[in-house]
């Protein structure tokens, strides 16, 4: 078991089930299916919880109704919330449009954020730092943590030297041509010397992460989808447990395709922990293992 920080957002989920996809200027048909746990921060955090790590949630909700349920069900979860900050603002919600064929669209419809970075950062313990957030500000802090600590960042955002990390993550989807046909030189400048894979995932084709030397592939499962929402979420857990053990970048890359791919079997938002321990155990199984480490380099 590691101790892993994760930075990124809690989300009440408002579900909108598509009758037929999206098209720009139409007249569409859905049905509104409730509310889940959702956010970037909480769904990665759930599933790093479920794979036994100790997982700390730093992160922002409102001191409303919708923050604290939110927080219960996260702590039910096994997440610990301490440091999940209470602000005089409403509960970041986000509305998830669902095509027929499980393909979603999220939009923001109110975002909590702290004033302020999360300084605590500095002080709180951890073998690990996953970061889900477009907030600059976090440079500095990520910087002074990045020195002793394994750091894994998703981009956006792509200003030079916003993110220092070792290990960038982004979907191909949130990059330019550009971007993703030289994927390393978007990663040194966004993080950095002190980076140390790039990782790009891209849907249905799977992953690709490239250093300095190697540039590995890992393949996506074909599944009939339901939801993809939070498979991007999920894909992060997966890898960072794998870089917080004593597996090469080759299946750390796997795992993270796996988890992925089982996130979107799933009406959720985060990977259930059922799902989780079930790779798990099947990859035990195969003759891999997993056992604690410090760094992912």
């Amino acid at each position: 078991m590691a101790g892993i920080i994760v930075i990124g957002s809690v989300a009440r989920d408002e579900i909108l089930r598509m009758a037929e996809p999206l098209r720009t200027g139409s007249h569409l048909n859905g049905t509104l299916c409730g509310y889940r746990l959702g956010g970037g921060g909480a769904n990665t955090a759930i599933a790093l919880a479920a794979a036994g790590h100790r997982v700390t949630l730093v992160a922002a909700v409102g001191q409303d109704a919708a923050g604290e349920a939110l927080l219960a069900e996260l702590v039910a979860a096994g997440v610990e919330t301490e440091h999940v900050a209470r602000v005089p603002r409403p509960t970041t919600r986000s509305l998830i449009l669902v095509d027929p064929t499980g393909e979603r669209t999220v939009v923001n419809v109110a975002r909590c954020e702290e004033e302020e970075p999360p300084r605590r950062l500095l002080d709180l313990p951890a073998d690990a730092i996953y970061v889900r957030s477009r907030r600059r500000e976090l440079a500095p802090l990520l910087a002074a943590r990045a020195a002793t600590t394994l750091v894994v960042a998703h981009v956006p955002p792509v200003e030079p030297r916003c993110r220092p990390a070792q290990v960038l993550v982004a979907s191909r989807s949130d990059l330019t041509p550009a971007q993703a046909a030289d994927p390393l030189g978007l990663g040194n400048e966004v993080a950095g010397q002190g980076l140390c894979w790039m990782v790009v995932t891209d849907g249905a084709a799977g992953a690709r992460a490239v250093s300095a030397t190697q540039s590995l592939t890992a393949a996506a499962q074909l599944v009939q989808t339901v939801d993809t929402t939070g498979a991007g979420d999920a894909f992060a857990a997966g890898l960072v447990h794998g870089l917080v053990s004593h597996l090469p970048m080759s299946d750390a890359l796997a795992l993270g395709a796996r988890f992925g791919t089982e996130a979107t079997l799933w009406r959720t938002s985060a990977l259930p922990a059922e799902a989780v321990r079930r790779i798990l155990s099947q990859w035990e199984e195969s003759g891999r293992s997993c056992a604690p480490r410090r760094n992912g380099c």
